[in-house]
């Protein structure tokens, strides 16, 4: 059992650890719950066999106990026929005396199986003592290795988890973040230089038109008051 124990201390102590290291762990206790599943299969046989043994030896003790009470009670009807005429007295004495005889040989032959009978018992109630704590330990460590399994699990998950954080390179981030502002920063005064830029042009021509136009009305101003005096309007 004590290999079982290690087992899961090292599970314990792994509790943060990556799944890899969980599986050697995890593989090592499926073996032994599947060996202990044989164990206790052999254990169950065994049980089984000793108590079919006890069965019969405390049958057969009592068998015994009953021959030796028949035998005793063939030798008083034995000696009751002869009482009675039936049989000669001498001779109902002798087959009585073997009568007793074998009674006292099948009483003391009771009395040894019966022995042997609560020797037998005894084994198989240690038997099924330790049958009882391999199935005890074999659903312990099934819930173990459920609990396992999923630790198991959630470390694999933590550890994916946190190799795509470490892969995120937080300077690299950040120096992309300034390098995206620095560019939209950058953009936004082009874009307000070339609007300054048409702004001002337009300002420009704008001037230039009206000079232009002011320098046309003067000219046309002229020449209409030029017309009026060669026509004697004026």
């Amino acid at each position: 059992m004590s290999f079982f124990s290690r087992i899961f201390k090292i599970g314990q102590a792994e509790a943060h650890a990556v799944a890899d290291k969980f599986e050697d762990p995890i593989k090592m206790t499926e073996q032994g719950i599947r060996d202990l599943k044989n164990d206790l299969q052999a254990a169950m046989t065994s049980l089984a066999e000793v108590k079919a043994i006890a069965i019969r030896t405390r049958r057969d003790a009592d068998n015994k106990r009953k021959l030796a009470a028949d035998y005793e009670r063939k030798a008083m009807l034995l000696l009751q026929r002869a009482q009675g005429g039936a049989l000669d007295m001498q001779e109902a004495e002798r087959l009585a005396t073997e009568a007793l005889s074998l009674k006292e040989q099948q009483a003391a032959e009771s009395v040894r199986v019966a022995q042997e009978a609560e020797r037998h018992e005894q084994m198989a109630a240690q038997l099924q003592a330790n049958v009882n704590k391999i199935k005890s330990a074999v659903t312990g460590y099934e819930n173990d290795l459920v609990t396992l399994r999923a630790r198991a699990r959630t470390a694999a998950s933590t550890r994916k988890i946190n190799q795509q954080l470490a892969r995120v390179d937080s300077t690299g981030t950040l120096a992309m973040l300034e390098k995206m502002k620095f560019k939209v920063e950058e953009d936004e005064s082009l874009a307000i230089a070339y609007g300054d830029m048409a702004s001002a042009e337009k300002t420009v021509e704008n001037e230039i038109q009206t000079a232009l136009e002011s320098g046309k009305s003067s000219t046309a101003a002229a020449d209409l008051l030029e017309l009026k005096k060669k026509m004697g309007i004026i």
